[in-house]
């Protein structure tokens, strides 16, 4: 079966300066990297551009630096994740105004103990499709919001809008397994995401895309199209190569990854990071730059 929403999709990072404002000149260099590494599209204010410690100011600006900047080189994505419908459906808006492809959100939560009901979810979601602007529904544990596959496909069923799914719980593959039989064709995007932490198994299970970081997309792109091909020894053995820097990035770095390897190719200046999250530790980054470079990825060498 065709899916009409393929390949790799990956979160820009957010740079600041060394004083924690926006590094504006930074974040289009960010961008036009992430073109150079041969990304199918771009998706900014996520988890991993550090949306939760951006001011609401900071994203306006954020969201029309960059869809003015990569001027539709490559589709983008807008995170527009927020507890309130209103905000979110303010957010989805402007990003359709702005030329956004679709835009990303999880389900409605606040903290550990507020979170959005099915119905409240579907409510959500629904209000949301009335922009007209495609959906990525993102099923993430950071929400702590269940989404079953009948939910799933029930908002892809009848909210027109839900196109996609980002699908990153626990059990992914036999997640995505159930949600493409049970949604069929109105399952256009089904997407591994995690760092690509599952991905070989996600793809055997169906996914045809993927969101990853920005760290190495160039590698983990012909994975993605090589399984799509039939060719599953080659897209296992390109799998096998990157996942130790997969591995330490999901479990050690997190969004710093990117980052500290974009600092280190010449690409931003600075891998400042917002109080209260800590630096990378100088063995973490070491780890991280011993398991890097022998894979001679763009992003140690753009900016350079």
């Amino acid at each position: 079966m065709s899916r009409k929403y393929s390949g790799i999709w990956p979160v820009a990072p957010t740079p600041f300066d060394l004083d924690g404002g926006l590094d504006i000149v930074g974040m289009r260099r960010v961008l036009d990297c992430m073109i150079d590494q041969g990304v199918d599209g771009i998706c900014i204010l996520a988890n991993f551009s550090e949306q939760f410690l951006i001011t609401d100011e900071e994203r306006a600006i954020l969201t029309k630096i960059c869809l003015e900047h990569i001027a539709g080189r490559v589709p983008v994505i807008v995170t527009i994740s927020h507890f309130a419908n209103q905000i979110a459906v303010e957010r989805a808006q402007n990003a359709k105004d702005l030329g956004a492809d679709m835009v990303m959100m999880m389900a409605p939560y606040h903290g550990a103990l507020m979170k959005g009901s099915a119905a409240q979810t579907y409510a959500q979601f629904a209000d949301v499709g009335k922009v007209g602007i495609p959906i990525m529904v993102q099923d993430a544990p950071l929400s702590g919001v269940d989404l079953p596959v009948d939910l799933l496909v029930k908002m892809a069923n009848e909210i027109e809008m839900v196109k996609l799914f980002k699908i990153e719980c626990a059990g992914t593959a036999a997640k995505l397994a159930a949600l493409i039989e049970a949604g069929g064709d109105a399952i256009e995007g089904p997407f591994d995401g995690e760092e690509a932490i599952s991905l070989l198994a996600d793809l055997d299970a169906g996914a045809t895309g993927g969101m990853t970081s920005a760290l190495i997309p160039d590698l983990i792109r012909p994975i993605i199209s090589l399984h799509a091909k039939g060719d599953l020894q080659a897209a296992t053995d390109a799998y096998t190569k990157v996942l130790p820097v997969i591995n330490h990035e999901n479990r050690q770095c997190g969004f710093r990854a990117a980052k500290v390897a974009m600092v280190e190719g010449g690409v931003i200046k600075s891998a400042f990071c917002r109080a209260p999250i800590e630096p990378l530790s100088p063995r973490t980054h070491d780890g991280l730059m011993r398991l890097l470079k022998p894979l001679k990825p763009i992003v140690l060498n753009w900016g350079k």
